[in-house]
């Protein structure tokens, strides 16, 4: 399936991000950064271009390997000096296992029940698992031409996503892993809440 435009150019992709999030852009992913200690192993999974990776956690001398559907982004990465494998999460595949596994603005991808997901990255977490996710979206306007064609840029490869979370119903979802929350905050701008689980 031919993924939508924002999927098919890291710089497109780029773009579009920093379109959303303005000046938080490069705040979202350092607050991530921030919590993974130098020469740790770290899982990214959905990674997209893998921009945490290329801005923050190589210079930490973190081992990272990413996955994504998209084979372009992965190809990418590999060529910059670090681990990706183009990668579908919706099988049934074992995860790599890593100290620290990742996923940011992905979840919705895994609507309506995201469960399996969450649960296969704290089975191969050796530390922690983050969860970084958007709460408020374009997708969610109240003008119908800004929300369907927003929603027409969310296809990453395997098809349009229609779900979304805000912060109540993302809270929701995360309240079954309560016994593992570190803790939980907003990004700088709001735009995506983090959750820290751990083992």
């Amino acid at each position: 399936m031919t993924p939508s435009l924002v999927y098919r150019s890291a710089w497109v992709y780029e773009s579009a991000m920093l379109a959303l999030y303005g000046r938080h852009y490069f705040s979202r992913y350092r607050v991530i950064a921030d919590l993974i200690p130098r020469e740790a192993t770290v899982l990214d999974v959905c990674c997209g271009p893998a921009r945490i990776y290329h801005r923050y956690l190589k210079r930490k001398g973190v081992r990272y390997y990413g996955l994504d559907i998209n084979q372009k982004f992965i190809s990418t990465l590999v060529r910059a000096g670090a681990g990706g494998e183009a990668w579908d999460l919706r099988s049934d595949r074992e995860l790599p296992a890593a100290d620290y596994v990742v996923m940011q603005a992905s979840l919705y991808h895994f609507l309506p029940d995201a469960t399996a997901i969450v649960d296969r990255m704290l089975s191969t977490a050796r530390k922690q698992v983050i969860i970084a996710e958007p709460i408020r979206n374009l997708s969610d306007s109240k003008m119908p031409f800004l929300s369907a064609l927003a929603r027409r840029q969310t296809n990453p490869g395997i098809g349009e996503q229609s779900h979304r979370f805000t912060e109540s119903t993302l809270d929701q979802f995360m309240s079954r892993y309560t016994s593992r929350l570190k803790r939980s905050f907003l990004i700088p701008g709001d735009r995506e809440k983090v959750f820290v689980l751990g083992l």
